[in-house]
């Protein structure tokens, strides 16, 4: 078992030693978001400018850089470290191993592209202290700013958009199998090997599946919330999702697990609609496939039009087709090819 101990309710959030704690934010080019992330991971208890808040950078060019280091004299518990591997996991694991001390017993993990609620740090490092979990996620909620951003944020928590994640919009704390990154028990983080560096995308689902395999538990805290903002372009969106498929056949071919039906439908979407465009010449009914699953898309876009009164929710459609189809290309490209 790799389980902590619980804790005692002394550890809470009353009485939570800041040396116990430090966080990380991974970035990459993330000027538009950095201070921000920075100001709102900081906003509220002066607790939290005793703990360690350390943005591992991994090559930025676009001012991120002087960003971090312009808020650093007003910030002192603020450091800024070179990842020189660019990747998530990498930042994690570089960070860890500069800045994590003997008295340290909890990571957080904030990303750049988010607005975090007030005391955000302490909060996850209490839940991880009061449950005596390997693990803490959390839900994200998505903000949009232009209009297929906005799109984009309106679909991607629904069942169509993310397959009905718990952690994306969830409501319900539990335990969980797997959910969006906030925060580690050190000493298991340790034990593990903390993230693979070789998966550049999906490094938090296989870090879960280690988790659970050795007996650790991951437990879905609904009452720590993000605000994250989604990709605003369909390039973008694609390159995400094309990554996130590939980094899930990784994931599922280096534990030897069978993907999960909710996993299984863009990839059947999309070797349904091409297979169906392929025998339409000879089988016309064969359009029905395609057809139908623009049919899908399009009630989407319709729906959120109307629900939202914005003429932004007629791109849901484009976004959440988007998302399926570039995961589905990615996942069976490494399914097929084992190319990283």
């Amino acid at each position: 078992m790799v389980d902590s101990a619980p804790q005692s309710i002394e550890q809470t959030i009353e009485t939570l030693d800041s040396a116990w704690v430090i966080a990380v934010i991974p970035a990459l080019n993330e000027a538009p978001h950095i201070e921000q992330c920075i100001r709102s991971l900081m906003s509220g208890d002066p607790w939290l400018r005793q703990v360690l808040l350390i943005v591992a950078d991994g090559g930025s060019t676009d001012g991120t850089v002087e960003i971090v280091r312009r808020l650093m004299p007003e910030f002192s518990n603020l450091r800024l470290i070179h990842n020189k591997r660019r990747l998530q996991a990498a930042a994690l694991n570089l960070a860890i191993t500069q800045y994590a001390g003997d008295d340290t017993r909890y990571i957080v993990r904030c990303d750049a592209h988010s607005i975090f609620p007030e005391g955000f740090i302490r909060s996850v490092a209490s839940s991880l202290a009061r449950t005596g979990a390997a693990s803490v996620v959390i839900p994200m909620d998505a903000l949009g700013e232009t209009c297929f951003q906005k799109a984009n944020a309106w679909i991607v928590d629904t069942p169509l958009g993310s397959g009905g994640s718990a952690h994306r919009g969830g409501k319900l704390s539990g335990y969980v199998d797997h959910g969006h990154h906030a925060g580690f028990d050190l000493s298991v983080f340790r034990s593990l090997g903390g993230y693979d560096e070789g998966f550049s995308h999906n490094e938090d689902a296989e870090y879960d599946e280690r988790v659970t395999q050795a007996g650790g538990r991951i437990f879905l805290d609904a009452t720590i919330r993000k605000v994250y903002f989604p990709r605003s372009s369909v390039a973008a969106l694609a390159r995400q999702y094309y990554n996130y498929g590939k980094g899930r056949a990784r994931t599922i071919r280096k534990h030897g697990k069978r993907p999960k039906v909710r996993q299984l439908l863009p990839v059947l979407a999309l070797l349904g609609s091409l297979a169906g465009l392929l025998v339409a010449p000879l089988l016309p009914i064969g359009l029905l496939l395609p057809i139908g699953y623009l049919l899908i898309l399009a009630c989407a876009s319709v729906f959120m039009f109307l629900s939202k009164k914005s003429l932004c929710g007629l791109l849901t459609g484009i976004a959440s087709g988007t998302m399926h189809m570039s995961w589905a290309a990615g996942f069976i490209k490494q399914s097929l090819l084992g190319q990283r």
